[in-house]
């Protein structure tokens, strides 16, 4: 199923996707008085004043592998979640990265146009960052420590499959951890790793 959008989407001013098979379409718009959305059976204005933190991520899935995630809350502390994919049938996620890259930029330049002073956060928190790399540590020296054994006891093709192994985790995750790095950015210079 193709969600429809008016002319207007291709300027930035709407955005929609399916974060599901089940349910109808997450839709926004950005108004003269705010962020408009619909997400379900909730609907809602966020004037752009209101808007207290805009956080950025990489969030790739396994139908996926290139998905972004903006996570929006107000200063009410009520939170949305736009993501750069949409669901199209039981093994497709359709990617719409030029539309999100749009909306998202859209969305940054009337906030700092309305004066808001709001929170723009890039990656994941930096306790879970931490976590990652710690994890990343381990299964290198798990691995080296394998290798190492594979050398000496001449088991050749353990050896190659501990490296196929490595490189192929190391480009994975290596790719979620570098762009995923916590920061602070601008809304004048958005963070590109976090943007299709």
């Amino acid at each position: 199923m193709t969600i429809d959008l008016p002319n207007d989407a291709a300027a930035g001013r709407r955005y929609a996707y399916k974060a599901s098979l089940i349910g109808s379409a997450h839709q926004f718009e950005l108004t003269e008085q705010g962020l408009s959305w619909q997400v379900g059976g909730k609907s809602g204005v966020w004037p752009y004043a209101d808007i207290a933190k805009i956080s950025l991520s990489y969030r790739p899935v396994s139908m996926q592998s290139r998905r972004f995630r903006a996570d929006i809350e107000n200063a009410n502390r009520q939170r949305i979640a736009i993501l750069s994919t949409s669901w199209q049938t039981v093994a497709l996620m359709a990617p719409q990265d030029r539309d999100y890259r749009t909306f998202i930029t859209q969305l940054h330049r009337r906030i700092e146009k309305a004066g808001n002073k709001v929170a723009l956060i890039g990656g994941v928190k930096p306790g879970v960052y931490a976590a990652g790399i710690a994890l990343l540590v381990l299964v290198a020296v798990a691995i080296s420590g394998l290798l190492i054994r594979a050398i000496a006891t001449a088991e050749w093709a353990g050896g190659l499959f501990l490296l196929g192994f490595a490189a192929l985790f190391g480009w994975q995750i290596g790719g979620f951890v570098w762009r995923n790095r916590p920061r602070a950015y601008t809304s004048d210079h958005l963070p590109e790793a976090l943007l299709p």
